[in-house]
């Protein structure tokens, strides 16, 4: 069952969407209206002026007046008619484009809500096509008037003719009327399920889209395309009841109208025997009969209209995703203090963090870590507030994220993701992308910084290289991502996996330059890997949605389960032996004597004293209390200090 408007809040979006962008383009809509009318009054005076022209001729008058009348008439409906389809097709496009504007800056001020509960590819149909569709209904409405006084005026102009002849075609006006009703009903009910399905179907290709490498290398074109077209079936029967609906109006129409309009002729001709009409008020008769049944063009009226309220509907429920509100209290000076107190979060009738209390000092680093579903990536979400918590709430610098102004929160956190969006239109933009006037030099430290600026001098245009024209890989893509939340600055640091598409050599340097430096930001880093986690002042260690242990990770290291964290199915007694022989810490003469194992460097004479290859790492016997034999849990998690120096050697080996 179909809610009632007054209790359907997609509804009220809709309709109040629509009066909003009625009065966008108001003047427009009001010109529209009275062209309409003005050539709905030209079309009504035309059969009267030829009927007195008739007559006039056949009295053997003097009818070149009513003649050159006739003529004028025709010629000013040609220029009204013009007029009439240039303001629609401006109020049309104005309109579409208002509420392209109006629903993009609606979902972006969302966030990620929109996407995951309406995805992506359906929120595309509904800004594209569906707005495309609700566009229409200004020019509709107004125009509608023009259609009604069509039919009204006919009715009313029989009437001065000879009352008789509008009382027979009242007559038959209430099966008109229910007629339209039934039109309007019915197409607006399968106007709502064919766009249902072309939202479906656009879901589904951006998904097929998105992961064309993913469909290619599993060999699954023909089923995945199968996926995407399954909701056809559905847009066939929609669209078909769609047109089934309005061939039957217009079938009854042909049968209704043609006998009002027979009526309406025969009663005239009777009264042209009788001499109450002459000739030429037969004939107006006639034409004004044809007028007052027009039933097609309301009909074609209507059932746009129809379609056009089903689609501003569709937009209204995106509409009852409420954006983002932000306060107004001021952000004071602080050193980037994070505070999560009591902070809950849902997603999908799941809960995916219970009651998480952390405090991360101003200018210090901490590390989530955690088993997938843990809930990482939602907390780091909640920290710079691209999410809220649906209870508690989160602090920076003793301030609630909710009551901070926009431009402050966003100034003061910068963000880096596994897979950054580079939007912009050259690399250079995208680093600086947020900044109000980037300068070059600020654009080429972040890169150096983030190691992407040797890749990017190699570009054709190096900085000024268009995004879409410079190929990289998805580490330099993540270099670039990091780039630009360097260049951000801030005092909150968020880096969601942003280093996993890293090899671990360059990870390895970037840390160094996060946390090699001194205090500086804070720094919320979600880690995947032991050596990462290694680097932070503190790791918490996210379970279940909730935080199990916070400390250092030497001191979690003795640990076996969250040892297992970190390695690919490695549980209690397994080391994060990959982790160890990459970042393999300083021996006595300050080389890396672990990576030179795994990476071949240079033996005595400058060859690789392994051919590259990595030595095999002995098995290390696991004490009982859960840390490696002959070794403390600083030597096995090889930590490095606030100095850059490593807490032990020949880390995880």
């Amino acid at each position: 069952m179909t809610p009632r408007g007054d209790d359907d809040p997609a509804a009220g979006h809709a309709r109040d969407l629509l009066r909003a962008a009625t009065r966008y383009s108001g003047a427009r809509c009001l010109a529209l209206c009275l062209v309409s009318i003005a050539a709905t009054g030209a079309g009504l005076l035309l059969p009267a002026a030829l009927g007195r022209a008739l007559d006039l001729l056949l009295a053997h008058a003097p009818a070149t007046r009513w003649v050159l009348c006739c003529a004028g008439l025709v010629l000013l409906l040609g220029l009204l008619d013009a007029v009439q389809t240039v303001l629609t097709g401006t109020v049309d496009a104005r309109t579409t484009a208002w509420l392209r504007r109006r629903l993009t800056r609606h979902v972006l001020g969302v966030g990620p809500r929109a996407a995951d509960r309406f995805g992506s590819g359906d929120l595309v149909a509904r800004l594209v096509g569906n707005a495309a569709e609700a566009g229409t209904t200004p020019a509709a409405r107004a125009a509608l008037v023009a259609a009604l006084a069509g039919p009204v005026g006919g009715v009313v102009a029989l009437g001065l003719i000879d009352w008789w002849l509008a009382a027979v075609f009242l007559a038959g006006a209430p099966v008109l009327a229910l007629l339209l009703r039934a039109v309007s009903r019915d197409t607006s009910e399968s106007a709502a399920r064919y766009q249902r399905a072309q939202g479906r179907i656009a879901a589904a290709l951006a998904e097929a889209v998105e992961g064309v490498r993913t469909v290619r290398a599993a060999g699954t074109e023909g089923r995945e395309t199968a996926r995407v077209l399954r909701p056809l079936p559905d847009l066939s029967r929609a669209g078909h009841r769609m047109w089934r609906v309005q061939g039957r109006a217009a079938a009854r129409a042909v049968a209704v109208a043609p006998l009002l309009q027979l009526a309406v002729v025969a009663v005239a001709g009777v009264l042209l025997t009788r001499d109450r009409l002459s000739v030429g008020e037969v004939l107006a008769a006639s034409r004004y009969a044809v007028l007052a049944t027009g039933v097609g063009v309301l009909v074609g009226r209507l059932a746009g209209l129809a379609r056009a309220r089903a689609a501003a509907r569709r937009l209204g429920e995106v509409g009852t995703e409420p954006a983002t509100v932000y306060g107004a209290r001021g952000l004071p000076d602080g050193p980037g203090r994070l505070e999560l107190r009591g902070v809950t979060a849902r997603r999908g009738g799941r809960t995916v963090l219970a009651g998480v209390d952390l405090d991360v000092p101003g200018g210090t680093t901490l590390a989530v870590v955690g088993r997938s579903g843990a809930g990482k990536s939602l907390l780091a979400a909640l920290a710079g507030r691209l999410a809220d918590p649906d209870a508690g709430e989160v602090l920076l610098d003793g301030v609630p994220l909710r009551e901070l102004p926009h431009d402050a929160l966003r100034g003061a956190v910068g963000y880096a993701f596994a897979r950054p969006a580079l939007l912009g239109g050259t690399v250079g933009q995208a680093i600086g992308l947020g900044l109000p006037s980037p300068s070059p030099g600020l654009v080429r430290e972040a890169a150096r910084t983030a190691l992407a600026d040797d890749f990017v001098r190699r570009l054709p245009d190096g900085y000024d290289t268009p995004v879409a024209d410079a190929p990289r890989s998805g580490g330099e893509s993540q270099r670039l991502g990091l780039a630009r939340a360097f260049a951000h600055g801030g005092r909150l640091l968020i880096l969601d996996d942003a280093l996993s598409s890293l090899d671990t050599v360059t990870e390895r340097r970037i840390t160094d330059a996060l946390f090699g430096d001194g205090p500086g930001a804070t720094r919320l880093l979600v880690a995947h890997r032991g050596a990462t986690a290694a680097c932070a002042d503190a790791v918490a260690w996210l379970d279940g949605g909730r935080v199990r242990a916070v400390g250092r990770h030497e001191e979690l290291w003795r640990l076996a389960e969250y040892r297992a964290v970190f390695g690919d199915g490695a549980g209690p007694g397994v080391s994060d032996a990959d982790d160890g022989a990459v970042f393999g810490d300083s021996g006595p003469d300050g080389t890396d004597a672990d990576a030179e194992a795994v990476f071949g460097n240079g033996g005595p004479d400058g060859t690789d004293a392994d051919d590259g290859g990595s030595r095999p790492v002995p098995d290390t016997p696991e004490t009982p209390d859960g840390t490696s034999g002959a070794r403390g849990a600083s030597d096995v998690t090889g930590t490095k200090g606030r100095s850059g120096a490593d807490a032990g050697d020949g880390a995880l080996t």
